[in-house]
């Protein structure tokens, strides 16, 4: 006797005529394209404003580095490394760059010991809350002005005739009137001063919000241990702050090895060069001789040097992720 039990499959064609079978929807080709499309579409407009605004002027650039003295030349020609060479064999690019090299070095290593030094007042109990909203506030006051109103500022108080030289004279610390700013001997240590002065409060509110994150178990178990003030600030507070400092150190460096408008509102690069910055060099290549070729490869080899410290930086950011 055959037996009468038919398969799954079998009774499902007998009860479903194939004209009235439910069809098994699947997504199509190009809705799938579309799908896997729409993210890079999302970023299109940021990528094609980086393309126009960055990419494509860099390349020009590095084409009228090769090239002798464009735009002021109507068929210039290539003239390969030349203009690299004249530049790195100029003693004012070395001047410059040597004067780059302590703005920013002396810069951002007060950055640091002001902004952490203030960091910490900030974050003591020994200071009621009023105290640190006064203080909190007179010590944000440089960075909430512009570079224009901090140029035009200091270019008052070290003025010859202005408050710095009149307390100094008061306090009988100078005999006479100290040209800060036009005088070779203190020129660079004044704009290196200024924007010592205006940078701080990165680092102190950066260092502040560091600190305020540090877990109180570390200290209480510090104490338990026995160690004082000194030990657990280098155990205990610097190893958790190194993340942040390093990441600011590294910023500030590429910020400040590019400062130009501080410098060319207080003292223009001068006097004879001594607060000459790789920034102000270039600009005068281009817009105060014209020699847009030579301002295009010394722009290149900043380029270059800012790469150096970006490629730093992201290497390190890489390694704390």
């Amino acid at each position: 006797m055959k037996s009468t039990l038919k398969d799954p499959e079998t009774q499902l064609k007998e009860q479903w005529p194939e004209a009235d079978r439910p069809v098994k929807k699947t997504r199509s080709g190009w809705s799938g394209i579309k799908r896997k499309l729409a993210p890079y579409g999302f970023v299109s407009p940021t990528v094609i404003l980086m393309f126009v605004l960055m990419l494509v002027p860099i390349v020009m650039v590095i084409g009228y580095s090769l090239m002798n003295n464009v735009i002021m030349n109507k068929n210039p020609k290539f003239v390969g490394l030349d203009n690299y060479v004249e530049i790195l064999t100029d003693p004012v690019f070395h001047i410059a760059l040597g004067n780059t090299i302590v703005f920013t070095v002396v810069s951002v290593a007060a950055h640091l010991v002001l902004g952490l030094l203030f960091a910490m007042l900030l974050n003591t109990k020994l200071l009621g809350t009023r105290f640190k909203a006064l203080f909190r506030a007179i010590y944000v006051l440089p960075w909430l002005f512009t570079v224009a109103i901090i140029a035009v500022l200091w270019r008052l108080l070290l003025d010859p005739n202005g408050v710095i030289n009149y307390l100094l004279m008061n306090a009988g610390i100078i005999d006479s009137q100290i040209e800060w700013l036009s005088s070779p001997g203190t020129a660079l240590l004044a704009v290196t001063f200024i924007n010592i002065w205006a940078g701080y409060p990165f680092y102190m509110v950066s260092i502040l919000a560091g600190l305020q994150g540090i877990p109180r178990d570390l200290y209480e178990a510090a104490t338990v241990d026995g160690a004082n003030g000194f030990q657990k600030f280098f155990n205990v507070t610097l190893p958790q702050l190194k993340p942040i400092i390093i990441s600011m150190a590294m910023l500030d460096l590429i910020w400040t090895s590019q400062q130009f408008a501080l410098i060319w509102m207080t003292t223009g690069g001068g006097p004879i060069n001594v607060t000459e910055m790789l920034s102000t060099y270039t600009y005068k290549l281009a817009f105060s001789r014209y020699e847009f070729s030579l301002a295009s490869a010394a722009a290149v080899i900043i380029l270059l040097l800012s790469m150096i410290l970006a490629f730093f930086y992201i290497r390190h950011q890489k390694a704390r992720d």
